[in-house]
């Protein structure tokens, strides 16, 4: 059987093994900037301390043109790869539309997400992502991300251990949608890319 050599009723089953647990119902709380939570409480010391011991006291971007979270890079974490397999998210993201990265079926990989928080603290950020096969969409996972205060320095975010697919139905193309949001439905980006699957790293 050749690569992609699969049905649609194959794809349906699978969207169907897939399809998400019910939604855990949160709500966020109130938004407040960054310098209204240092002035709460200004007088209590220790509260003091340990709101610089969680914020840190870096300065924020003050620049208004630089975007509150920057994404600056993906990567595919998996030790058995033969290359890292990164992409620049501050590049040309319609350029990944026409390369794949490339995983041998079964292997064990994470996601790592780096990005900048600059100038007020982002609540509830999240990572979604949709997997489509063929047109037709057979995943969908949601990793909370958390919630982090502006510094300088960029944030690593890793998703749990995910295992690629493997078989002779799974491999082949599949078309990944990311996108980056929050609490607040804030798009901070969005990028397409691909992955295929292959029997060896060299197929």
């Amino acid at each position: 059987m050749a690569d992609d050599d699969v049905t649609e009723e194959q794809l349906a089953a699978i969207a169907a093994e897939n399809e998400e647990q019910e939604q855990v119902n949160y709500k966020a709380p109130a938004q407040k900037s960054l310098k209204e939570i240092h002035e709460m409480d200004k007088d209590d010391e220790s509260l003091r301390k340990y709101k610089e011991a969680l914020l840190g006291n870096s300065e924020a971007v003050s620049d208004p043109t630089v975007p509150n979270v920057q994404v600056t890079r993906m990567c595919l974490v998996c030790e058995t790869a033969p290359n890292p397999l990164v992409l620049d998210l501050q590049g040309d993201l319609e350029a990944f539309k026409k390369q794949a990265f490339v995983l041998k079926e079964g292997v064990e990989y994470k996601i790592k997400i780096s990005f900048k928080v600059n100038r007020e603290i982002v609540s509830g950020l999240k990572y979604v992502q949709q997997t489509y096969r063929k047109g037709m969409r057979i995943d969908k996972s949601d990793y909370m991300v958390g919630s982090y205060g502006p510094r300088s320095s960029e944030y690593d975010f890793l998703t749990t251990v995910e295992e690629a697919p493997k078989g002779v139905l799974a491999r082949g193309n599949y078309t990944i949608k990311s996108k980056f949001t929050d609490d607040d439905k804030h798009d901070h980006l969005s990028w397409e890319w691909n992955l295929n699957i292959k029997k060896d790293w060299k197929d």
